[in-house]
C-alpha cells in the first residue's frame, strides 16, 4: 500500500476518494451541501462518514479542511485510515466520525478562509459579547494587505512588517499578524462578525452524531507550521486541565499547549477544538490539532497575503490566479511522496493512540455522564 495514493490533486478528487473509501469500508455516508460552487462550477460539500453503532459511548472524530486548502492533508489521512481497514479494528463501544472538508469553499478554491473570508479557527467566539482585541493587527494591516500586489508594493509592505517586528519583537509580530482579528473583514486571520456556514455546520454535525457519546477524541488536521512533514500535537487546553493531561497520556509528552504558549502557533481565541468542548458538555472531550510543517513561515504568510489580494482586488479566475493559487497550495500541501508518507504514518499512530485511550476509558468505566 502506497500512502501517497490516498492523497489528491484537488478538492473534487479528494471528495471522490473519501466517499469511495468510506463506501468500501462500510460507512454510513451523509452529504451537507454548501450554497457556493467551486471554481469549476461544481457543487461543494462537507461529507460525513460514520462507523459503528449510533449509540456508541466512545467516538473518535477526524476533522479535515478547517482551513480549506489544508484539507489536502486531512483528507489524505482520513482516506488512508479507511483504506488500511482501521474502521474494522475499532473495539466494541468505540465508533468513528470522519468529517471531510468542513470548510469546502476554502478547500475547493485553495483558500485558507471560508466564503465569508473568515478564519474558521478564529470564528468560535461569543458574538453577543465583547470580541477579542488585537490592536497590533491594525498597526500592520495596510502592510499585510496592500491595495496592489506588484514588486514595489510587496517591497514596501515587507519593509514595514520587518520594522514592526524589529521594534516590537518577533513574537509580538506573529501574535499581531496571525493571532486573529475582528476589526477588518477584508484582512487576513479575520475571525468574523458572526457564525459562518462552516461553524453552523460543524455545530449541527457534532450535536447530531455525538449526542449519545460520553467520551470523545477529536483530531483536527492542519498544516503550515513547523519543519517539513513533522506533526506537532497541539492541545487547545492549558497544561493544568484534565483535557491536556489526557492528551499527554494518550499521545505522549511532546503534546504542546496553545494557550500556554508552548506550541509553535500564536496564542489564538475562537478555535474550533475549544468550541467542540463547549458544544459537548455531556461528554468528556479530548481534542488535539495535528499540525504538519510545510514551508518557512515567511513564505506561508506571503502566500496568504497574495491570496487575500487576489480575492479582494484581483480576479480569482484571471491570469494572475494560476501562479498565486499554485503558491498557496504549495504553502499548505507538501505534494511529495515523502511528505505524504510522513503525514499518513504520524496520523495513523495518533488515531490508534486515541482509540486505545477511548477503549481504556471504557474498560475502566471512566467515561463520564
Amino acid at each position: 500500500m502506497n500512502p501517497a495514493d490516498h492523497f489528491s490533486a484537488d478538492y473534487p478528487e479528494a471528495r471522490g476518494k473519501f466517499c469511495a473509501a468510506a463506501r468500501q469500508a462500510g460507512a454510513a455516508l451523509e452529504r451537507l451541501s454548501n450554497p457556493n460552487l467551486g471554481p469549476d462550477g461544481g457543487d461543494i460539500s462537507t461529507d460525513i462518514a460514520w462507523f459503528g453503532p449510533t449509540d456508541a459511548p466512545s467516538v473518535l472524530v477526524l476533522l479535515s479542511g478547517t482551513h480549506g486548502v489544508e484539507g489536502f492533508c486531512g483528507s489524505g489521512a482520513q482516506v488512508d485510515w479507511m483504506a488500511r481497514g482501521e474502521a474494522g479494528r475499532l473495539p466494541d463501544g468505540v465508533a468513528a466520525l470522519l468529517v471531510h472538508a468542513i470548510n469546502p469553499y476554502g478547500f475547493a478554491w485553495l483558500r485558507r478562509v471560508t466564503e465569508e473570508n473568515v478564519d474558521l479557527n478564529r470564528n468560535w467566539v461569543d458574538f453577543e459579547g465583547p470580541l477579542p482585541d488585537n490592536a497590533g493587527y491594525l498597526d500592520i494591516h495596510d502592510a499585510l494587505c496592500p491595495r496592489d500586489w506588484d514588486e514595489a508594493a510587496r517591497s514596501r509592505g515587507g519593509a514595514l512588517l520587518a520594522g514592526y517586528a524589529a521594534k516590537e519583537g518577533y513574537p509580538a509580530f506573529v501574535a499581531a499578524a496571525t493571532g486573529g482579528q475582528y476589526a477588518r473583514d477584508d484582512g487576513i486571520f479575520f475571525g468574523g462578525a458572526g457564525e459562518t456556514w462552516a461553524r453552523r455546520t460543524q455545530t449541527q454535525i457534532l450535536g447530531h452524531y455525538l449526542r449519545a457519546a460520553r467520551d470523545v477524541a477529536i483530531i483536527d488536521f492542519h498544516t503550515g507550521i513547523g519543519p517539513w512533514g513533522h506533526g506537532e500535537r497541539m492541545s487547545p487546553a492549558s497544561r493544568s486541565t484534565l483535557e491536556f493531561k489526557r492528551a499527554a497520556e494518550w499521545y505522549g509528552a511532546a503534546v504542546t499547549s496553545l494557550p500556554d504558549g508552548s506550541s509553535s502557533s500564536a496564542v489564538i481565541r475562537g478555535d474550533g477544538l475549544s468550541g467542540a468542548i463547549a458544544l459537548l458538555p455531556h461528554a468528556r472531550t479530548t481534542p488535539m490539532a495535528l499540525e504538519f510543517g510545510t514551508r518557512p513561515g515567511g513564505e506561508v504568510l506571503d502566500a496568504l497575503r497574495a491570496d487575500n489580494w487576489l480575492h479582494r482586488w484581483g480576479d480569482p479566475l484571471g491570469p494572475q490566479a494560476k501562479s498565486i493559487k499554485a503558491t498557496i497550495r504549495d504553502a499548505f500541501y507538501g505534494d511529495t511522496d515523502d511528505w505524504k508518507g510522513m503525514v499518513a504514518g504520524q496520523s495513523l499512530l495518533a488515531c490508534r493512540q486515541a482509540v486505545a485511550g477511548l477503549a481504556a476509558a471504557l474498560a475502566c468505566g471512566s467515561a463520564v455522564k
